[in-house]
């Protein structure tokens, strides 16, 4: 006797039968930046430099500065954070420091920021007059979706936008931290470069997020308009072609008696 065959079932995946993985939710542009934590790595440095000048002098407070880099650095490694920011910040840092010392003021700790956002300004509006806006390409490169949109002008006019209000930000930027500069005032210009620093590059971020977004749907919207390829054509043709021929009731399909083969005609 043989066993009976019982049917087998799949075995439903932790996501339940017929159910595909949730995709992880996109971040927002705060998170991409280390959410709240990244802001207060980035201002710690800032305040430790400004508070230990304020007591102690520039030698110190660039040693205070240097050393809270360090220590948020190590820290990031022991908590096996990413890395790339907490170096990042650790080299601003440095720089900015050594350009203190350099000048012998601590307000040459805020020049670095000034220098930067002004070439970038120059570099992103360069950007928009040769058609190329470095907004759109950089978003490109980093969710893999490439250059196409660079023959749609809605699309090249979205990331135009787009690269234009990051202009406005460096432009901003450059124009308060200056003149605090110029005036002296460099506690003021510790608290200018954390409130226009982030937050202000996250309201940017936005206007990118929305430019990415249209461009998207219009770019999908366009290749599903796009006619059938020539290859395609003539099989849906020959197919057509094939299905009246075999239909039953044609004038060239008639049915004849079993038994009488084509071409012969009946003796009666």
């Amino acid at each position: 006797m043989t066993e009976p065959v019982h049917p087998t079932h799949p075995v439903p995946g932790p996501h339940g039968p017929g159910q595909s993985p949730e995709r992880p939710a996109k971040q927002t542009p705060l998170e991409q930046m280390g959410g709240t934590t990244g802001l207060v790595y980035m201002m710690l440095p800032i305040v430790a430099f400004v508070l230990a000048n304020a007591s102690f002098g520039l030698t110190a407070a660039i040693c205070t500065a240097v050393g809270v880099a360090l220590a948020i650095s190590a820290l990031r490694l022991v908590r096996k954070e990413p890395l790339q920011p907490a170096f990042s910040g650790l080299f601003g840092v440095a720089v900015a420091s050594f350009v203190a010392w350099k000048t012998g003021s601590a307000k040459g700790f805020f020049l670095t920021g000034i220098w930067s956002n002004l070439a970038l300004g120059v570099l992103f509006l360069l950007s928009v007059l040769v058609r190329r806006p470095l907004a759109g390409i950089v978003w490109g490169a980093l969710n893999g979706t490439g250059t196409a949109w660079l023959k749609d002008k809605p699309s090249l006019r979205y990331y135009d936008i787009a690269t234009l209000t990051l202009v406005g930000v460096f432009a901003v930027r450059v124009a308060v931290w200056q003149w605090l500069y110029d005036e002296d005032r460099t506690g003021w210009l510790a608290v200018a470069r954390i409130a226009m620093g982030y937050p202000l590059l996250a309201l940017a971020l936005l206007v990118v997020l929305w430019a990415g977004r249209r461009s998207a749907r219009r770019l999908a919207a366009l290749a599903g308009q796009q006619p059938p390829s020539d290859d395609v054509r003539p099989l849906r043709q020959d197919s057509h072609l094939a299905d009246q021929s075999s239909t039953p009731g044609q004038a060239g399909d008639r049915i004849r008696p079993e038994g009488i083969a084509p071409g012969r005609r009946s003796s009666r």
